[in-house]
C-alpha cells in the first residue's frame, strides 16, 4: 500500500488589548470584540473565572461583571453563576480547581464557539486556559490578566499548564487565547512583592534581546520601584511586544530544544518548589537570572561590568538575589533542576546564558562546581547589602 502524507498549517490570531477600566458601562473595548467575533449569527456564552484576591480589593466586580454584559444579551448569553476561585502557584497544585472549571464548563453548556474568560494573575490564567483547552477538545479563552507578570508575559504567550507530580507545568497545552485584555486599574490591587516580582520578565527579556531596553529599566529604576503607573505601562508593553514578537519568530510550539523566553528559569522553577512556592515567580525568576548571569561571567562569557550593572538594576527594584534554599543539600537539589529543566522540553540540555547585555548565547552543558561557586557568590553579596 502507498504511504499517505498528510501535511496542514493552522493559522492563529490574536489581539493583546491595552485599556484602563474594562467593566465601566463607557469602556467598549471588550464588548465590541465580543460583538465582532466569528463568522456565526448564533449567541455565544460566557463563563467567567476570577481569581478571589481581587474581591478582596474590588468587592463589586462580580456586580460589574453582570452589569456589563447586560446590553450585550443578543450577543453574548454571560452564565449567570461566575465562578470565583483561589489564584496564586496554590491553583495550579489543586487538582480539585481543574475539576471546578471543567464542571462548570459543562454545567453550563460552555462550547467551542463560547468563552471561558479568566480575569487573575498568572497562574491562574495557566489554570484555566488548560482547563478550556481540554474540555471538548479546545474552548475558546480569554484572558484579563491582573498583574505585573501576566500582563507584561506569561497571559500574553500561548501556554496553559497545571503542576503536577511535584514538576512544574507537568500537564498543559499549546492553546493561544483569542483575545488578552491589559486593564492597568488592576495593577493598583497589587502589593508591592507582586509590583515588584513582574519586572523581573521585563529584565529577562531585556537582557537577551533589548539593550536600550535594559538601559531604559536602569534610568527608570526608581519610579519603577516607587510605583508610578505611566512608567508601568511603558515597561508592560514593551515586554509584551517583544514576547509576542518571539512567538511569532521563533518556535511558539516548542518543537525544538530551545526555549530562549526562559532564561534564568531552569533554577526559579525548581527554586519554587524548594521553597514550597513561599517566594513568588516572579522572585524565583529573579534569583535564576542573577545566578545564571554571575555562572556567565564565570565562564567567560558575561564581563564583571555588565554583571555589575545587572544585580545593581535589581537591587535597585528591591529584589532578593538569594535564598538558602539554592544552598540545600549542598546544592545537589537545585542542580537537580536542569535534569528536570531538560526533561521538560526533551531533546537537548538547553541553557540561555548572557554574552552580554541585550545578547543571549545558548549552552548545552552546566558545570556542576561552578552552578555552586555561582550560588556562593549570590550568598555573599546579599550578605553584603545586609
Amino acid at each position: 500500500m502507498q504511504t499517505l502524507h498528510q501535511r496542514f498549517q493552522v493559522e492563529f490570531n490574536y489581539s493583546i488589548f491595552f485599556t484602563q477600566g474594562l467593566f465601566s458601562p463607557q469602556n467598549t473595548t471588550l464588548s465590541d470584540f465580543l460583538r465582532a467575533y466569528g463568522e456565526f449569527g448564533f449567541k455565544r456564552k460566557a463563563l467567567f473565572v476570577v481569581d478571589d484576591g481581587l474581591i478582596d480589593h474590588y468587592p463589586d466586580l462580580v456586580d460589574d461583571i453582570t452589569n456589563y454584559f447586560a446590553p450585550l444579551a443578543d450577543a453574548v448569553q454571560l452564565v449567570p453563576s461566575i465562578l470565583v476561585i483561589t489564584g496564586g502557584e496554590a491553583c495550579k497544585n489543586d487538582p480539585s480547581l481543574f475539576e471546578r472549571i471543567v464542571q462548570a464548563v459543562d454545567t453550563a453548556g460552555i462550547d467551542r464557539h463560547s468563552f471561558v474568560i479568566a480575569v487573575g494573575g498568572g497562574a491562574m490564567l495557566d489554570l484555566v486556559g488548560y482547563a478550556a483547552a481540554v474540555s471538548h477538545r479546545g474552548v475558546k479563552h480569554i484572558r484579563i490578566p491582573t498583574t505585573v507578570l501576566s500582563q507584561n508575559d506569561s497571559g500574553v504567550g500561548v501556554k496553559n499548564g497545571i503542576n503536577y507530580h511535584g514538576k512544574k507545568n507537568f500537564l498543559g497545552s499549546f492553546a493561544p487565547p483569542v483575545a488578552v485584555f491589559n486593564d492597568s486599574d488592576f495593577l493598583k490591587s497589587l502589593d508591592d512583592r507582586d509590583w515588584r516580582a513582574g519586572m523581573s520578565e521585563a529584565i529577562k527579556v531585556a537582557l537577551i534581546k533589548d539593550r536600550s531596553f535594559f538601559e531604559w529599566m536602569e534610568q527608570n529604576a526608581d519610579a519603577l520601584a516607587q510605583r508610578d503607573q505611566a512608567t508601568m505601562d511603558y515597561l508592560i508593553h514593551r515586554c509584551a511586544e517583544m514576547h509576542v514578537e518571539h512567538i511569532r519568530s521563533g518556535d511558539p510550539f516548542e518543537f525544538g530544544s530551545s526555549r530562549p523566553l526562559d532564561f534564568g528559569h531552569w533554577a526559579a522553577h525548581k527554586l519554587e518548589y524548594l521553597t514550597n512556592f513561599s517566594i513568588r515567580h516572579g522572585e524565583a525568576v529573579a534569583i535564576g537570572i542573577a545566578l545564571d548571569s554571575v555562572y556567565s561571567v564565570k565562564v567567560g562569557l558575561l564581563s564583571e561590568e555588565g554583571l555589575n550593572r545587572i544585580l545593581n538594576l535589581m537591587n535597585r527594584l528591591g529584589f532578593e538575589l538569594y535564598h538558602p534554599a539554592l544552598s540545600e543539600n549542598d546544592k545537589e537539589l537545585l542542580r537537580a533542576g536542569l535534569h528536570e529543566f531538560q526533561e521538560h522540553l526533551g531533546g537537548r540540555l538547553t541553557i540561555m546564558l548572557l554574552q552580554e547585555l541585550g545578547k543571549g548565547v545558548e549552552v548545552h552543558e552546566m558545570d556542576a562546581e561552578l552552578i555552586a561557586e555561582s550560588v556562593d557568590y549570590l550568598e555573599t553579596y546579599n550578605s553584603s547589602l545586609v
